[in-house]
C-alpha cells in the first residue's frame, strides 16, 4: 500500500472516532438534560458532566491530530 493510501485510511479512521465521540457527547447531554429537568441532580448528573468534559478533551485531541494528518497529506 502506498504511503498516501495509508495516510488517507488513518484520516478516515480518525473521522470515525470523531463521530463516535460526538454521538457520546450528544447522548450524554440529553441524559444530563433529562436528569436536570427531573430535579435529580445526584451522582449520575455530575458524573455525566464529567464524562462530557472528558469527551470534549478527546474530541479536541483527535481533531488536532486529524488536521495535522491532513496537512501532512499535502506533502506526499
Amino acid at each position: 500500500m502506498a504511503k498516501i493510501d495509508e495516510v488517507k485510511e488513518f484520516i478516515t479512521t480518525l473521522r470515525v472516532y470523531l463521530g463516535f465521540i460526538l454521538a457520546i457527547m450528544l447522548s450524554m447531554g440529553a441524559g444530563i438534560a433529562k436528569l436536570y429537568l427531573s430535579g435529580k441532580n445526584g451522582l449520575m448528573f455530575y458524573l455525566g458532566i464529567f464524562i462530557i468534559f472528558i469527551a470534549m478533551l478527546g474530541f479536541i485531541i483527535i481533531n488536532k491530530k486529524l488536521h495535522k494528518e491532513i496537512k501532512s497529506l499535502k506533502d506526499l
